[in-house]
């Protein structure tokens, strides 16, 4: 299964795109900001689109009461994403050499496919909790205390993926190049298991006529 092996090494190398680019950008637009606030979240830690983004976002959350971005020390899962994501990657590698050389089957990529999505799942799972944490969990004694009509807190949560109206900010949070990496490296090792599949399929019709 070489050609199956290769699709699989260069899948799983992908992932490393994680370490450089961001995997999310969450941005907010309005009209007092002519160039709008940005955040890219790297599976290392937060950081701002322009230099003082989050200094600036963070003034603005100060008058309504949500704290501070927290920095990459703050958050178990800025440690361990990177743990994960290199494990995931030498395993796709490890996987893919042994498919190269014969030595496992094409049922052993679809299994790679099906943890990372599994762990993908989790983790985005945990970013919209944080998300929910982070922008109703307000200070009581906030300068501004914005109400919905029914005189319930107003929720400032970021939405998890596409648009959303928040006062007078447009907010936008959209996958960012790291996720586009990482989507098309998975979608590489589905690749890889349909034609290792065929191949394996082959190599056994033709052991079965000698």
């Amino acid at each position: 299964m070489k050609k199956a092996g290769i699709i699989m090494i260069i899948g799983s190398l992908l992932l490393l795109g994680l370490f450089k680019f961001p995997l999310w950008n969450i941005m907010l637009g309005a009209p007092q900001y002519p160039e709008p606030l940005g955040m890219n979240i790297h599976i290392t830690g937060i950081k701002g689109v322009s230099e003082f983004d989050i200094q600036n976002i963070d003034g603005l959350n100060h008058y309504i009461g949500m704290r501070t971005i927290p920095k990459a020390e703050d958050m178990w899962e800025f440690e361990v994403f990177p743990l994960v994501i290199g494990s995931m990657v030498a395993l796709g590698v490890v996987v893919g050499f042994l498919g190269f050389f014969g030595k496992v089957n094409h049922w052993w990529f679809i299994g790679w496919f099906a943890l990372m999505s599994v762990l993908g799942i989790m983790g985005m799972y945990d970013f919209n909790l944080w998300l929910t944490d982070y922008g109703t969990n307000l200070d009581p004694n906030a300068i501004m205390k914005m109400t919905n009509p029914d005189g319930t807190p107003m929720s400032y949560k970021p939405p998890l993926l596409g648009y959303q109206k928040m006062l007078n900010f447009d907010v936008d949070s959209w996958p960012h190049i790291g996720a586009y990496l990482m989507f098309v490296g998975m979608v590489l090792t589905v690749i890889a298991f349909f034609i290792g599949k065929k191949e394996w399929t082959k190599k056994k019709k033709t052991l079965g006529t000698i």
